[in-house]
């Protein structure tokens, strides 16, 4: 976790480029859609239905090895919504750490 005014720095220190950055300091947002692990992906569609929730990728592991071997579950759904097709993975397991939600 960073701090929102740290957070630019450390972007900028990797190059990346988001178009949009939610900090959800409060959790409103995590706990509205139910996030449980970090990270728990979810898709939006334009007319702000959720559309996916689940799991960046079928195998659950930190392994570089198993990210050719996996089906991406994101680029998967994203490809899917945008060809206007119902999402064939609606909903997967997330897997990751445990999110720690303040009191």
């Amino acid at each position: 976790y960073l701090e929102p005014a740290k957070l630019v720095g450390w972007m900028a220190q990797r190059k990346s480029q988001p178009t949009l950055t939610l900090m959800d300091e409060e959790g409103t947002a995590g706990k509205a859609y139910g996030a449980r692990t970090t990270p728990h992906m979810y898709i939006v569609n334009p007319q702000g239905q959720l559309v996916y929730a689940g799991g960046i990728d079928s195998i659950p592991s930190s392994n570089a090895d198993d990210i050719k071997k996996a089906v991406n579950y994101v680029k998967q759904g994203l490809g899917e919504a945008l060809a206007g097709k119902p999402i064939s993975a609606a909903t997967t397991r997330p897997y990751g750490c445990s999110i720690k939600y303040k009191s």
